[in-house]
């Protein structure tokens, strides 16, 4: 598994409880080195490991750390250039739902090594949607409820999200109602960065 995924792992947990914290994690998970290295490989069984060592260390369910990784990949200032690629998937909140599909290969266009389960957007209507994430990466869908919920956010949009869990061993499945897409003012974007702000 790509070393960037773990190393975003850490940084969201030094940024976000401190670097006692994280070292108290790496500990619960005999990781030696603590630090992990952004462009390196390891083995996909390590991150299990790693969650199950967070865990005992917050206190706190995979489930609810998982998706605030995926809010704090979206919402921190220190990851403002993930945010500007995912808001140019659309104008608003259902541009971006439909944007989804395309992730993982503009994920792979960014960093070629870098292999993200694939996503599948159904449109049940016009406000209901579905989003099917396919692969063996099972936390990936938790981070994305919380990716959405802060894009919801960025829109402005008031969106329900509903995790439904395991459809079969490599299928997530994730429940989208759109309430209103304009619900509230969202975040300022602009097309093109301020000259001297990082991408």
């Amino acid at each position: 598994m790509h070393g960037l995924i773990f190393k975003t792992f850490q940084v969201f947990i030094e940024d976000t409880y401190g670097l006692d914290t994280w070292i108290a994690i790496a500990e619960a998970a005999d990781l030696d080195p603590s630090e992990f290295e952004a462009m390196l490989s390891y083995e996909h069984k390590l991150l299990a490991t790693l969650v199950r060592s967070t865990e005992q260390v917050l206190g706190k369910v995979g489930v609810q750390f998982l998706e605030d990784i995926g809010t704090y990949l979206v919402s921190h200032p220190n990851r403002e250039g993930l945010r500007r690629l995912l808001r140019f998937g659309g104008d608003d909140f259902i541009e971006f739902l439909h944007s989804l599909d395309d992730l993982p290969g503009r994920a792979r266009l960014a960093v070629p090594n870098l292999m993200l389960p694939e996503m599948e957007l159904i449109e049940a209507d016009p406000t209901h949607f579905v989003l099917n994430v396919v692969g063996n990466m099972k936390s990936f869908s938790y981070v994305m409820v919380g990716v959405m919920r802060a894009m919801a956010d960025d829109y402005g949009a008031l969106v329900l999200l509903d995790h439904k869990g395991c459809e079969s061993s490599n299928l997530q499945r994730i429940e989208i109602t759109v309430v209103e897409t304009a619900f509230a003012e969202g975040r300022n974007f602009e097309l093109s960065a301020a000259q001297g702000t990082s991408v």
